[in-house]
């Protein structure tokens, strides 16, 4: 996957990678450089949370699965 870096030095995450490794708003990423490649790492400790975020794949909407819930 590509992305282009913006003027001031901004790139984009491209979706996919970002869902599955749950990189949301406000995430803190760490870039080393390994090799002659700089490499994107999540410098935050990983919460349970973010160990299942973009992980689920939901086949209803999260309504449905809310009434399930509060009927069952």
């Amino acid at each position: 996957m590509k992305a282009k870096m913006a003027d001031r030095g901004k790139g984009t995450v491209p979706k996919a990678p970002r869902n599955r490794l749950g990189i949301r708003p406000g995430t803190l990423l760490d870039f080393p450089e390994k090799e002659g490649r700089l490499v994107a790492v999540k410098a935050e400790p990983l919460d349970a949370v973010d160990k299942v975020y973009g992980g689920i794949r939901r086949r209803r909407r999260t309504n449905e699965t809310m009434k399930e819930i509060r009927v069952g």
